[in-house]
């Protein structure tokens, strides 16, 4: 196996790992959302008065609608669909009615989820200068041959990988660093949990670690669950079928740099 995965899975079974990463991934929850208060006495208005249209155009307009359902986004992606669509929204807000308007507020209330927040946090972690070095712009990463990490935009990372690095993958990338003169690119992903949306988080790190014909070395940089010894999926793919690629804790990501 490889030797920066095998350290990654004895560190998050040894050590005090989750204390550890969560200078990398505060995840603390946001507040809840604020709803302006003439829209919410809209929303007020055309539940008491039961008209439908009304009712969920102005639900539309706020940033979380209070239910689930499939047809939500087309709705507030076409509001011309609402007037041509009357069996839909009485489906809707016959749902609505059944909450009652204490229920529809808390719900459109409710906080963001933790795992939509937690992208920008291993950047921000990156620019506390934990990896030895503080990331620096694009100008100074290409005027020399120093050990440096690129601080820039999801679109400069990719065009530098693109033009540079001849990475052509579609997935972004969340480092790029030249160590000893090497070029190292990954991507970084804290898994909270298994199935769905995580396991293709998952699958988007390993295909970028995959790319073919990249003038880099590539790695995963994977937090979370998936090192946790069992016969989860996850656990068995990186000791089994991507026990060769670099798979790697953001907690020894420092050690694995200097040693290129």
């Amino acid at each position: 196996m490889n030797y920066w995965t095998k350290l990654s899975i004895e560190y998050a079974n040894q050590r005090s790992y989750l204390d550890d990463l969560f200078q990398v991934y505060p995840t603390i929850p946001e507040g809840i959302r604020e709803i302006n208060n003439e829209r919410w006495a809209n929303i007020e208005t055309a539940f008491k008065k039961k008209n439908n249209d009304a009712l969920i155009k102005e639900l539309l307009k706020l940033d979380l609608f209070p239910i689930k359902d499939s047809y939500i986004a087309y709705l507030k992606r076409d509001p011309s669909s609402i007037e041509r669509n009357p069996k839909t929204i009485n489906r809707i807000c016959g749902r609505l009615y059944e909450m009652g308007l204490d229920k529809i507020f808390e719900r459109c209330c409710e906080p963001k989820e933790t795992n939509r927040q937690i992208g920008p946090f291993f950047r921000r972690w990156l620019n506390t200068k934990a990896l030895g070095i503080q990331p620096v712009s694009f100008d100074e990463f290409t005027k020399n041959k120093k050990d440096a990490i690129l601080n820039g935009s999801d679109k400069q990372l990719m065009d530098f990988a693109y033009n540079e690095l001849n990475y052509k993958h579609s997935k972004g990338l969340d480092f790029i660093g030249r160590f000893n003169g090497k070029y190292v690119i990954g991507e970084a992903k804290f898994l909270t949990d298994f199935g769905g949306h995580q396991n293709a988080q998952f699958n988007d790190a390993i295909s970028t670690v995959q790319a073919k014909n990249v003038k880099a070395i590539k790695i995963a940089i994977l937090d979370g669950v998936l090192y946790i010894k069992g016969k989860n999926k996850m656990y068995k793919d990186i000791t089994t079928k991507y026990k060769d690629l670099n798979i790697v804790s953001s907690l020894v990501l420092r050690e694995f740099l200097y040693q290129l």
